[in-house]
């Protein structure tokens, strides 16, 4: 079989947690800090916070930049529930707009449109690697809308030349088990405000400020053990970065004008880096008039792996509303209904990428 997601882990981040265990600092020591200066120079910004999730740099995001109850909130319905959840969290109130059918994200310029006075802030998604467009953003900040940069799988991306994570009030990254960068678990936030970063420092040790706890905070920290994992990962996340692009670059050129498949959108002035290479089946088109869940049965006959990111959009979950919403974000629902993951991960090998390609035709009729 040829896995949809194989983490690209090595002897270098075995040896990097074994000198962490053997130092028998496991909290809140210099490893951590190290990656955190680290990953602040990749992304060229002043502050880096290391959380022990993606969602956790999220709730503190929202928290920093001053969300909380009775607060409106603006995202995408076409993403992972943390990204909604974190809101709620707040006791803030979650109103989604609809994607772009190309990117599948949503661009600021939307949000600002979609924005009423009770608006506090944007989480804006770089859905699958790729960066959500930034233009409208002046107009947001003059409305005193913050934006906070969903980025957890986009570590590595760039936008007009700029790795993610600058450009926002606050970014959030994730180095889940199935991400570009891994750890198993962790995450960061990232900012140039030092105000933020202070607020998600306390917000990650429960609210403690010297030896007073002044506000409500969490449990948030991350291990040694996973930022040293991450230290050895950054070293190796360029290459992580390119193999990715270069498998997504195969199936662009092979794939190219197959009958029913829409391949991945890059914009020209962004840097895909394929934390999923998500095509859409339509049905209609495909040459056997095969839909995705049938391809990818297909698919997995061959021993091919795939998967589906995601099923349901959000205002269809039963957490967010539920299927009396339905009909309420069309392009969304259409993108939900035909996306299908192909593997990208850095471990496949020209051979394994042919297998694809040719599984995936043989799939569709092409």
């Amino acid at each position: 079989m040829i896995e949809l997601i194989v983490p690209n882990l090595g002897e270098e981040e075995i040896a990097a947690a074994i000198d962490v265990l053997r130092s028998r600092q496991l909290s809140q020591g210099a490893v951590g800090a190290s990656f955190e200066s680290e990953f602040a120079k990749l992304l060229g910004v002043r502050h880096v916070v290391a959380v022990n999730s993606g969602t956790a740099a999220v709730h503190c995001a929202l928290k920093a930049v001053g969300v909380g109850e009775g607060d409106e909130v603006l995202t995408t319905p076409f993403t992972f529930a943390a990204t909604a959840s974190t809101v709620l969290m707040q006791r803030a109130k979650v109103r989604f707009v609809d994607i772009d059918p190309r990117t599948y994200n949503v661009d600021l310029a939307s949000y600002a449109a979609a924005a009423t006075p009770a608006t506090k802030a944007v989480i804006a998604v770089d859905l699958f690697g790729l960066p959500c467009d930034c233009a409208g953003a002046d107009t947001l900040r003059s409305r005193g809308i913050a934006i906070v940069e969903d980025a957890c799988q986009a570590i590595g991306s760039e936008r007009d030349g700029k790795p993610v994570g600058a450009e926002c009030d606050a970014a959030a990254f994730s180095f889940y088990a199935t991400k570009n960068l891994v750890m198993g678990e962790g995450g960061a936030l990232a900012t140039n405000d030092d105000a933020i970063a202070d607020s998600a420092r306390r917000f990650r040790q429960h609210g403690q400020v010297g030896d007073e706890f002044a506000e409500l905070g969490y449990n948030y920290r991350l291990t040694e053990v996973l930022a040293a994992i991450g230290r050895a990962q950054l070293n190796r996340l360029n290459a992580i970065t390119q193999a990715r692009r270069a498998n997504a670059a195969f199936y662009d050129e092979q794939l190219a004008g197959v009958p029913g498949v829409t391949l991945p959108c890059a914009p020209g002035n962004a840097v895909h880096v394929y934390h999923h290479y998500a095509v859409l089946i339509d049905r209609a088109a495909t040459p056997n008039r095969r839909g995705r869940d049938e391809v990818r049965s297909a698919l997995a006959e061959k021993g091919v792996g795939s998967g589906v990111y995601y099923r349901k959009p959000l205002h269809l979950q039963p957490l967010f509303g539920g299927p009396q919403r339905a009909g309420e974000f069309p392009v969304a629902e259409r993108i939900a209904a035909q996306v299908l993951s192909l593997p990208v991960h850095p471990h496949l090998s020209q051979a394994d990428r042919a297998r694809v390609v040719s599984a995936f035709k043989s799939a569709v009729g092409a």
